[in-house]
């Protein structure tokens, strides 16, 4: 049986003004991260003001591990843009161990229905 990952896809707004520092920021996010165990995938791209960061970890605890880890961070980046939108995305049983911790951010939550993946 395979396992599918769970991710998380934040879009941020930045203030005005704003952008350039939160560039740097998005270095400091990247930085910290490269230690997590459970990281799969983790990347931040622009368009305009809006700042997109597509994630993906092995699970739940993957999730709970990193917003652990980039606390400090990400109540930086809350200063300096607004949170636009949450997604994430996973098999039911993950998001449902993400909904006391993350369910306070509102986010959409969007539960596998079927998928393949690839293994290397």
């Amino acid at each position: 049986m395979s396992h599918f990952p769970v991710s998380i896809h934040p879009y941020f707004k930045a203030r005005p003004g704003k952008l350039e520092e939160i560039k740097a920021l998005l270095r400091e996010f990247v930085k910290k991260s490269e230690t997590e165990e459970k990281i799969l995938q983790y990347d931040f791209t622009i368009n305009g003001d809006e700042i997109f960061c597509r994630e993906s970890y092995k699970d739940a605890a993957g999730v709970l591990a990193h917003l652990s880890n980039v606390g400090e961070e990400l109540n930086k980046m809350l200063t300096l843009s607004d949170l636009i939108r949450l997604e994430l995305h996973g098999p039911a049983a993950e998001l449902e161990a993400l909904k006391e911790q993350v369910g306070n951010l509102n986010p959409a939550w969007f539960a596998l229905e079927c998928g393949m993946e690839r293994r290397s």
